[in-house]
This record gives C-alpha cells, sequence and structure tokens, in this order.
C-alpha cells in the first residue's frame, strides 16, 4: 500500500466506519477499546499490499505466515474478533497484560487501553513471528510500550508475570498451569478453547479453584505450537477414484475405524429431524452441542470431486457408528424459507449413525437452542469433588472442562 496523502485519509474514513459498525454490532461496547480501534492504524499491521477494504473489513482475517504445506500459522485476527477478546479481558490504565501469539496489531490496541504506565508482553513460539510484530510494533511508536518475546507459553514466561490478564490468540485444546501460575487471582483470562474439535473464544475468571466463563464468542483460531499443540487423528475414506474424505477426531476415536473401509461404495441413506432453521441464522451452537453430547463425533473434509464434495447442503460435521458414518446436512422446509436438519449416511451401520446425529439435533432444539452455554475449567489440583454431579465434563491434559446450559 502506497503511503500517500490519499491513501491515509480513505484508512481513517475506512478505520471509522469499522469501528462505527463494531459498535452497532455490541462487539465494541467500552470506550476505552473504542478509543483504542480509532487510534491504531490497523492497515499497517497487515503484510504488504493488503487492500484497505480488508484491512478494515469486520470479519476479514488476514494470513500473515503459512506452512510448507500452505497451512496458516499465523494471521492478524478479524476485527470483530479482536474487539471481542479485548472487551471481556477487562482492560484497565496500568495494567500488565500477556498477549500469546504475538502479530503486533493486537499487543498495540491493549497497549492503548493500558496507557503509558501499563505493561504489555506479547510472546510467540516463532522467531521470524516475533520479529515481524517487534518490528510492525517499532516502526508505530509502540516499541517502547510492548515487549515481545520469544517463548512456549505452554511453560509461561520465565521472569514476567503477575498478569492482570491474558489473551490468547491461538487455539489452545488446554490450559497450561503455568499460564494460570501467572495469573493474578482476579485476573482474567481470554482464550479461543477448542472442545472436542470446536472452538469457542471463551473469557474465564476466577471463582474459588476454577474458572468460570463470563464471555463466550463463536471464532476460528490458528492452531496452538509447541507443547500445548494437540492435533488430530485423521482418517481417510476412499471413494475408489482416487479421492478421499477426510475424518478428523480431536479425541474419543472410535474402535476399528477399519470397519469403514469401502463405506462410500454402499448406498447412501438419509434422515430428517422435523428441526428447522430460518435462512441466514447461525446454528452454530449445534456444532458446539455436538462436540459435547454425539460420541463418536468428528470434522470432515472432503476432496474435491467426490460425491460429498459435489453434493449441496451439508456441513462438515459428522458422526462414526460401528460401520456406518453420518454427516450433517440441510434441505427446503415445506414452510418456505427455513432449512430441515438431518443427516445423511453411509455403510451398514449408517442408520444407526444417522439415527445419532438426529437425536441429538432434536435435543439441542429441546434443550439448548435458545440458551447460550456456560463454562468451567476445573484445573487437576482444584478439587473436583466441587463438580456439579450432573455436570457434562470434558477431560483435559491438565484439568476439566465443563458445560451448562441451563
Amino acid at each position: 500500500m502506497a503511503d500517500t496523502h490519499d491513501g491515509a485519509d480513505r484508512a481513517a474514513d475506512l478505520r471509522a466506519v469499522l469501528v462505527d459498525e463494531l459498535r452497532v454490532q455490541g462487539k465494541i461496547v467500552t470506550r476505552a477499546v473504542e478509543a483504542a480501534f480509532r487510534r491504531v492504524p490497523r492497515e499497517r499491521f497487515m503484510p504488504a499490499g493488503t487492500d484497505l477494504a480488508v484491512a478494515y473489513g469486520f470479519d476479514n482475517s488476514v494470513v500473515t505466515k503459512r506452512d510448507e504445506h500452505g497451512v496458516a500459522i499465523s494471521s492478524v485476527s478479524a476485527a470483530y474478533i479482536q474487539a471481542r477478546m479485548l472487551e471481556p479481558a477487562e482492560l484497565r490504565p496500568g495494567m500488565t497484560v500477556l498477549e500469546v501469539g504475538s502479530g503486533g496489531l493486537n499487543a498495540a490496541y491493549i497497549a492503548e487501553v493500558v496507557g503509558p504506565n501499563g505493561r504489555v508482553v506479547s510472546v510467540d513460539i516463532d522467531p521470524e513471528v516475533t520479529d515481524r510484530a517487534a518490528a510492525l510494533l517499532d516502526q508505530n511508536g509502540y516499541g517502547n510500550r510492548v515487549r515481545v518475546l520469544v517463548a512456549d507459553a505452554e511453560h509461561g514466561v520465565p521472569d514476567e508475570g503477575p498478569f492482570d490478564a491474558i489473551v490468547v490468540t491461538v487455539g489452545a485444546w488446554d490450559i497450561a498451569p503455568a499460564l494460570l501460575n501467572q495469573l493474578r487471582d482476579k485476573g482474567v483470562l481470554v482464550l479461543p478453547l477448542v472442545m472436542n474439535g470446536v472452538t469457542r473464544t471463551i473469557g474465564f475468571r476466577r471463582e474459588g479453584g476454577h474458572l468460570s466463563s463470563t464471555s463466550v464468542e463463536v471464532a476460528g483460531f490458528v492452531p496452538m505450537q509447541g507443547d500445548g499443540r494437540h492435533p488430530d487423528r485423521v482418517f481417510l475414506l476412499p471413494d475408489g477414484n482416487g479421492r478421499n474424505v477426510r475424518l478428523s477426531f480431536d479425541s474419543g476415536i472410535p474402535r476399528e475405524m477399519s470397519r469403514l473401509d469401502g463405506v462410500l461404495a454402499t448406498e447412501r441413506a438419509e434422515w430428517w429431524s422435523g428441526v428447522t432453521i430460518d435462512n441466514g441464522v447461525s446454528f452454530a451452537d449445534l456444532h458446539l452441542w455436538f462436540a459435547w453430547f454425539l460420541p463418536g463425533f468428528c470434522r470432515i473434509v472432503a476432496d474435491q470431486g467426490t460425491d460429498l464434495a459435489a453434493e449441496r447442503g451439508w456441513f462438515p460435521f459428522g458422526v462414526v457408528r460401528g460401520s456406518g458414518f453420518a454427516y450433517l446436512a440441510v434441505r427446503p422446509a415445506i414452510e418456505g424459507e427455513s432449512v430441515e436438519f438431518g443427516a445423511r449416511a453411509y455403510g451398514p451401520d449408517g442408520q444407526r449413525a444417522a439415527a445419532a446425529m438426529v437425536e441429538q439435533i432434536q435435543a439441542w432444539d429441546r434443550d439448548g437452542r435458545h440458551i447460550e452455554p456456560a463454562f468451567g475449567y476445573w484445573p487437576a489440583d482444584s478439587g473436583h469433588a466441587l463438580i456439579p454431579a450432573d455436570a457434562p465434563v470434558m477431560d483435559k491434559t491438565h484439568g476439566v472442562v465443563t458445560i451448562s446450559w441451563s
């Protein structure tokens, strides 16, 4: 982008429009975060050549680095996501704040909110990422307000802290004890927590020996690297023509996945739930419901050219039962401007798999559809006897997560 007067004026105009939209949509609610978004030149933290309209898009994320396979491993998060991470962090002037996952822009926002008497530490495991972030912060006047370090946050940040707030900007499968040890007793932790392949950005506050959620936002992030990394297990279902459907499991991998060999050659069947939703209305919490209450839940990627990829009205969430697998699908509903949820399935046990998915669609519609879930995190040493007996629990390495849809 050419740094011309006209370019600067256009950037300022787009910045004002973006902040106004973030306020109208309820993503920015405090004057401090609004002021930070109005002050920081977002475009200067983007890769060279990024169009201003992209830089100032409401929900545009911009990749800054990919690995050797072309997979994004560092990015600038969408504006609405950054706002919805800063707001629940409850930042105030003079605070000491840790950012996990460096990029420069988010650290600049934090520095604006905590002010000249605050302290910001930003860490990343990748020296190339930290070098870029440090250079951009320095070029834009934040070099003396943000300390950028190479560190694996799984082990904390030596010689730093304690922190009033920790903001994690990469997908975390678990919460590292070292990070919790560096969070003040009344501190706030905001992080994208991966739960059986589905991510929610959650604001947590300490409550006794555990953490309780104060905010929840739908968002996706590049996965954490280093010792906190938790790769999925991926199984291939060949279609007989050199292409595959990939089933990715975060945990709870069904036994004898070999029973699915040749499953795509069987006749496809479908079952429908009677549950409908209007076109354009989000049903992201249905995916979260599956992740918690549908054993054998998986995410699906279909190669181009497979029957699945060519089919309209399917979504990348599935379930395995014995020698069958099913995936979430929709079809036009009788009432017109809405669709009906259902499941399409393959294999001898396809009916079992589809029935399990349809049963959970109906359970979500009955018990969870109109309620925002709340989460708890209980470290391994926190006394799990205090967890309510009826609370659904998801095991992690360093503790357990609970969910409440009541």
